[in-house]
C-alpha cells in the first residue's frame, strides 16, 4: 500500500492525527461562523469571511461543509456515525427501545460536551430561520435512523390484524427524539446548567413505561406461520406455552391440549 494511503488509514497514528486535525479545522470554522453570524448577521456573512476568520482557504471550507449554515452544526455527521455504531453493536438480547435510548444519548452528549457553545448556537438558531430549518433537518436524520432500527426488529411480512408493532415502532422512535429535544431545549434555555443526562433518563423511563412492554408483545416466533398455535415447550412433565398477548383463552387452551396430545 502506498505510504500516502497508509498514512490516512483510521486507527494508525497518522490516521488519528489526520482525524484530530480535521476535527480542529471543523471546530475553528464553526466558531468563526458563529461569531460572525452573531456580530454581523447571518445574511451579511460570506463563506470567504468565515474561512478567513478561521485562517484557512475557501476551498478548505468546502472540504468540510457544503454551505455556511452547515458550519454551525459541525458534529452531527460524526455523531450520526457514533449512533449507528451503538445500534450495530447492540446486544441481541437488549430491548430495541433501550438500544435506541442509548443511541440518542450520544446526541445529547454532543451538545453537553461544551455547554456554552451549545447555548450560543441555540440562541442563534432561534433568531435565524435558515439555521433553525437546518437543525430540524439534522434531527430528522436521527429519527429516520431510529425508525429503521425499530422496524428492523419486526417481521412486517408476518403481520396480521391486531399486530401494531410497526405502528408502535414508528411512534416510539418519534417519542424518543421528541423526549430528547424537550430535555435538550429546556436545558439550553436554562443556560446549560444541571445534569441533563439524568433528566433524559427520566424522560426515557416515561417512554419505556408507555411503549416498552407493548413493542414486540404481539410478535409471533420467526419460524411460525400465521396459522400455527402459540409456541409450546416441554420440560419433563411441565408444559410451557408462549402465546400472543391478544390470544384468546380458548386459543391458549387449545394449544396446551394439542401439546399434551403430542406428548410421547
Amino acid at each position: 500500500m502506498p505510504q500516502s494511503v497508509k498514512s490516512d488509514v483510521p486507527g494508525t497514528a497518522n490516521g488519528r492525527r489526520a482525524a484530530a486535525q480535521r476535527h480542529r479545522v471543523r471546530q475553528d470554522l464553526a466558531s468563526a461562523a458563529m461569531h460572525l453570524f452573531a456580530t454581523r448577521g447571518y445574511e451579511a456573512t460570506t463563506v470567504d469571511e468565515i474561512a478567513a476568520a478561521a485562517g484557512v482557504a475557501r476551498r478548505t471550507f468546502f472540504r468540510h461543509f457544503r454551505s455556511k449554515e452547515e458550519a454551525i452544526f459541525p458534529d452531527h455527521d460524526d455523531t450520526l456515525v457514533r449512533v449507528q455504531a451503538v445500534l450495530d453493536s447492540a446486544d441481541p438480547h437488549e430491548h430495541p427501545l433501550d438500544t435506541v435510548c442509548r443511541g440518542i444519548t450520544e446526541v445529547l452528549r454532543m451538545y453537553a460536551q461544551v455547554p456554552e457553545v451549545s447555548v450560543a448556537r441555540y440562541r442563534l438558531t432561534r433568531e435565524v430561520p435558515t439555521l433553525r430549518e437546518r437543525e430540524i433537518s439534522s434531527v430528522a436524520r436521527y429519527e429516520r435512523l431510529f425508525t429503521r432500527y425499530l422496524l428492523g426488529h419486526f417481521d412486517e411480512g408476518a403481520q396480521r390484524d391486531g399486530d401494531d408493532d410497526p405502528l408502535l415502532a414508528e411512534v416510539a422512535a418519534s417519542a424518543v427524539v421528541a423526549a430528547h429535544n424537550h430535555v435538550l431545549r429546556r436545558w439550553l434555555r436554562g443556560g446549560g446548567k444541571g445534569d441533563v443526562e439524568a433528566e433524559l433518563d427520566h424522560a426515557f423511563d416515561v417512554i419505556k413505561a408507555t411503549f416498552g412492554s407493548a413493542i414486540g408483545a404481539g410478535r409471533i416466533p420467526a419460524r411460525a406461520s400465521l396459522d400455527q398455535p402459540p409456541a409450546v415447550s416441554r420440560y419433563g412433565e411441565v408444559v410451557v406455552a408462549v402465546a400472543r398477548t391478544d390470544a384468546s383463552p380458548a386459543e391458549i387452551l387449545r394449544s396446551i391440549e394439542e401439546a399434551l396430545r403430542r406428548r410421547p
